[in-house]
């Protein structure tokens, strides 16, 4: 039964094509449409929020929901630590889950990124090496170069589920193991990939992107041997 109102309400979602933020019906126009109990709704609304499906203001009534990656990412950090502690690689699975998508779509965006695109990422790559001058390069630079490199693609979507993996890898990352990098050597990396995508050769951007993600798995599995 619950499972039967809560698609329900998403039917309705879909059926009034009602963007992000709309309000939805209250919950007795939902009782009397759905004819189920006020405690149905709320239960059914509940499990909605949790998804970021809804968004409940109390005191305000209940809206749809940014429809975010947060659950998927909190599944992903929740699954990856547990691995983690039962003694499994769950940490390196992840790794080569977000290496698999990011190999595969970066002939993509070879020759293609927009030139105000490539003049941030030549802006974010001087702000590595500086970082890097002074110890190590943020993760936060690190993020906003990938986001923007995948910006490109001009696929929402696909840069949110980019954006997921790597929050979440670096998440559990920063929680779970401490990776011993070399900044000057991320700094090259990155560079690389931009010289690669900015000159439209797609061999030498994967092979980029490879060598950028064989480096951390070669760090994060001295990691797991260490910590071992």
């Amino acid at each position: 039964m619950a499972n039967d109102i809560q698609e329900r309400i998403k039917k309705l979602i879909i059926d009034r094509r009602l963007p992000s933020g709309a309000p939805l019906p209250t919950e007795t126009e939902l009782m009397e449409l759905l004819g189920v109990s006020r405690n149905s709704v709320r239960e059914a609304q509940k499990a909605l929020q949790a998804m970021g499906i809804v968004e409940i203001r109390h005191g305000f009534g209940t809206y749809v929901g940014p429809m975010s990656m947060a659950p998927m990412i909190e599944g992903l950090i929740f699954r990856t630590v547990a691995g983690h502690y039962r003694g499994e690689d769950d940490l390196l699975r992840l790794l080569e889950l977000r290496e698999a998508v990011e190999t595969g779509l970066i002939a993509r965006l070879a020759g293609r990124v927009p030139e105000d695109d490539l003049a941030e990422l030549d802006a974010l790559v001087g702000r590595m090496e500086e970082e890097a001058a002074a110890g190590s390069v943020r993760a936060e630079t690190d993020r906003a170069f990938h986001a923007t490199l995948h910006r490109g693609l001009d696929n929402p979507l696909l840069s949110e589920v980019l954006e997921a993996f790597w929050v979440a890898f670096h998440r559990v990352r920063t929680d779970l193991v401490e990776l011993r990098t070399d900044p000057a050597v991320t700094c090259a990396q990155h560079r690389e990939i931009l010289a690669a995508v900015r000159s439209g050769d797609a061999v030498r951007a994967e092979a980029a992107i490879r060598d950028h993600f064989g480096n951390i798995r070669t760090r994060l599995g001295s990691a797991h041997r260490f910590a071992r």
